[in-house]
């Protein structure tokens, strides 16, 4: 059994769904899962785009019946790929677990190495739920509406953005900017942070929007509540805008279209088979981004064995250094 926002689940999984990044090889981890379902009377399911990567055996079908079958969903990937993974059951949240094949994620947790421990822990149900909010994107044609990290809004070749800010039908400003993004809590460490925006705690119900090398206007952060509308205005002096989805296009923004985004929480369950261990891969992860930590907050990072490692080299190289 596992825990899910303090309710107790079950674990019973007969079909679980493969989500797969397009480029990198991840044949070795499609065989492990298969193997694993094969032993333990469940089966695994592909998305037809991911046919020809599929070993014979696999059912594949269409994106509507595989959201509709799986009871859970392995993404095989990065951050991508787990955005995506997620992005693509918004409509019936399941569990989604990340194998990381990709590089620096903040996501995925599990490493194809580990894969066969976290399965064993699945079926044990030693594992917790972490729930995500999304941002949910209306007003205009966009080629995706959801989004786990941020909704970015760029310039499009010369010139600046020029957006004017709504929230709750009330006015408050407007940006002149090269890009205005607007955040969930959990993508608050992404482009957020990297155009001065605060990191956020996860735990958070909220929205932060943060204006990309503002010129004129509203040149800070905003930190906005959960029930928050927010609506985005082209105004008419703006260069043309792109809107940016979890990293995909969305769509172009005209002169004149608004955007709205407000939060939807609960809109994921994302898979922790060690909340602890992830914490402290998070906090390492942090502190590649310049968060300030002393030297023994750094040791604290290093798992306990590698340490004693580490003291044990230091104490055999100063006792050789010693004078006989």
């Amino acid at each position: 059994m596992a825990r899910v926002g303090g309710v107790t689940h079950g674990t019973e999984v007969h079909s679980v769904g493969l989500v797969l990044h397009p480029t990198k090889p991840v044949a070795e981890s499609i065989a492990t899962i298969t193997d694993w379902a094969a032993a333990h009377g469940s089966h695994a399911l592909a998305r037809a785009q991911d046919k020809d990567r599929v070993p014979d055996g696999i059912e594949v079908v269409p994106d509507e019946e595989f959201v509709r079958r799986i009871d859970g969903v392995v993404a095989l990937g990065g951050d991508g790929t787990m955005l995506g993974a997620m992005r693509l059951v918004i409509d019936r949240p399941v569990p989604v677990l990340g194998v990381n094949h990709g590089n620096l994620g903040f996501l995925v947790e599990v490493t194809p190495s580990g894969l066969n421990k976290a399965l064993a822990d699945l079926q044990a149900g030693d594992f917790t739920i972490e729930q995500h909010g999304c941002l949910v994107a209306d007003g205009v044609e966009l080629a995706t509406r959801f989004a786990f990290n941020d909704v970015v809004l760029a310039r499009l070749g010369r010139g600046a953005v020029s957006i004017d800010l709504t929230v709750n039908d009330q006015r408050y400003g407007y940006y002149r900017c090269d890009a205005v993004v607007v955040a969930t809590p959990n993508g608050s460490t992404a482009y957020n942070y990297a155009a001065g925006g605060p990191v956020v705690s996860p735990s958070a119900a909220c929205t932060v929007i943060t204006p990309v090398a503002p010129m004129a206007g509203i040149s800070r952060p905003i930190v906005l509540g959960d029930g928050d509308r927010v609506t985005l205005t082209v105004a008419p002096d703006s260069a043309q805008v792109a809107v940016d989805m979890d990293g995909t296009t969305g769509g172009e923004l005209r002169h004149g279209d608004a955007l709205t985004t407000t939060l939807r929480q609960n809109a994921a369950q994302v898979v922790r088979l060690s909340a602890g261990d992830h914490a402290s891969f998070s906090r390492v992860k942090l502190s590649l981004l310049d968060l300030p930590l002393r030297r023994d907050q750094l040791l604290e990072l290093i798992p306990a064995e590698l340490r004693e490692r580490a003291e044990l080299s230091v104490r055999q190289s100063g006792a050789a250094e010693q004078p006989g």
